[in-house]
């Protein structure tokens, strides 16, 4: 099954019949600590191997790169390697429900090639079995396979495109730290210039599950990301902006990624920073 066969997002009953035969990775996460390694431990799915945001799915952070670069091809290679995920394998991640850490593996293994996907509705809408304690694979060795560079953006680039009629920049934040009300973490509150306000969490109804393809559709229709020459996404930090990505690929776009996100913008001053709910 190649990475174009495979939707960005399956539902439990898809990963039900092909439990055994996928790999499984748990990738939950929180910005507070409470979701990790400890609460995979406690409970996940058969068979899933825990893979660390932190250490696999990021560089170390910086001012320049922010709070979550992508790793180096040979870093990410190296960590799947050590979590026993080869890359012949389908990948299928999960988090404890929204999907927008799960979003960050798996966009990285599409854009690669790799056929992963979100389990939709995650743990919490898993209803098989759980099982606690770790789960090990034999380690594997994987080629590292570079970043395409058609699929990523700098600050400049998104400045650049944030301020072209023919192209659309989408900040994936909720809308507090969009306006700019609220910045619990990054070096300034607000927004890039010209981006569009489309929180990922609007992508999911209130059971916290994919809405439907025709509500998907005409909200990022109202942004114009659909006819747009080229969209951009970015968040805090790169992570959960992946999720609007992947909504993306299932409308029929590709989007690039700003893997910097906020975190980077913010923390030189010589960047301009919106408030308020419009564009700017």
């Amino acid at each position: 099954m190649s990475s174009i066969d495979l939707p960005p997002f399956v539902d439990a009953s898809w990963l039900d019949a092909r439990l055994g035969a996928v790999a499984l990775a748990d990738v939950r996460w929180s910005l507070d600590g409470s979701e990790g390694h400890h609460t995979y431990l406690q409970g996940h799915l058969p068979g899933a191997v825990y893979v660390d945001l932190d250490t696999v799915l990021a560089a170390p952070p910086s001012p320049e790169a922010g709070r979550h670069p992508l790793p180096t091809p040979a870093a990410f290679a190296a960590g799947l390697g050590a979590a026993g995920i080869g890359e012949d394998e389908t990948v299928i991640a999960y988090d404890q429900g929204p999907g927008a850490i799960a979003a960050r593996l798996v966009w990285m293994l599409r854009v690669i090639g790799q056929p992963a996907a979100v389990l939709d509705g995650g743990l919490t809408g898993w209803p098989g079995e759980v099982v606690a304690g770790e789960v090990t694979r034999p380690p594997v060795t994987r080629r590292p396979r570079p970043w395409p560079a058609d699929r990523l953006a700098d600050a400049e680039l998104t400045a650049q495109l944030a301020r072209d009629p023919d192209a659309v920049v989408v900040d994936a934040r909720d809308p507090a730290r969009y306006r700019g009300d609220d910045e619990p973490i990054d070096p300034r509150p607000g927004h890039v210039p010209g981006a569009r306000n489309r929180p990922f969490t609007g992508n999911l109804d209130a059971a916290g599950r994919l809405r439907p393809i025709d509500e998907l559709r005409a909200r990022f229709a109202e942004v114009g990301a659909l006819d747009a020459e080229e969209v951009v996404a970015y968040c805090g930090s790169g992570v959960t902006a992946c999720h609007d990505v992947l909504v993306l690929e299932r409308l029929g776009r590709t989007a690039r990624l700003f893997p910097g996100s906020w975190s980077a913008w913010a923390a030189d001053e010589r960047r301009a920073s919106a408030l308020g709910p419009d564009p700017g």
